[in-house]
């Protein structure tokens, strides 16, 4: 099966990524030192509204961040996920987490790689359509397999690695939930 084409726009893929850091040497220190980002350009805002730094995620794209002076602090649950091995729930609107994309053949040795840097990172997930929807093994369904951690303004990242080409038969099949079927999921949930 091919890939499904953009019929409006020629998107060629993410360009930057903005976050907000609270602390922008720390920021630095964690994505070139620890993660190996180069810094590809740094602004010290007009008026001092602080400071927007890049780094270069590969592929052409970018992550940046803001730092800004008077910002509030972060709010894990409600602007970013909740902190969990898997990230948890966010608010709508909000930034739940950031997926890298790295080749499959090099995921375990990034996992091993994290570890020895010190960085609290979950096991390989092989996101997969059992009930669960993900495993500690590779299955038959598996279609990305992921690490995920944190940055230290409790950002969640994700390492992610396609096992596949999407879509295949049975990949789209879901109807798109309304913000009135929230009363039903939270039953189903509560039910289980």
């Amino acid at each position: 099966m091919t890939r499904p084409k953009n019929r409006e726009f020629e998107f060629q893929g993410i360009n930057h990524l903005a976050l907000v850091s609270s602390d922008m040497q720390r920021t630095v220190d964690f994505y070139s030192g620890v993660l190996g980002m180069p810094l590809i350009k740094t602004i010290d805002l007009p008026r001092g509204m602080g400071q927007h730094f890049f780094f270069d995620l590969g592929n052409g794209d970018s992550l940046a961040f803001f730092w800004f002076p008077n910002a509030p602090k972060a709010q894990p649950g409600v602007a970013s996920a909740t902190k969990a091995p898997i990230p948890g729930p966010s608010a709508h609107g909000s930034m739940n987490h950031v997926a890298i994309n790295v080749a499959g053949e090099r995921l375990d040795e990034y996992y091993e790689k994290l570890k020895a840097k010190g960085i609290e990172c979950s096991r390989v997930i092989n996101h997969d359509d059992s009930p669960m929807q993900a495993s500690l093994e590779t299955t038959p369904t598996t279609f990305v397999r992921s690490i995920y951690f944190y940055d230290p303004d409790g950002i969640a990242l994700e390492l992610a690695a396609w096992t596949r080409e999407l879509p295949r038969d049975g990949d789209v099949r879901h109807k798109p939930a309304r913000a009135e079927d929230a009363i039903r999921y939270r039953e189903m949930a509560e039910a289980k």
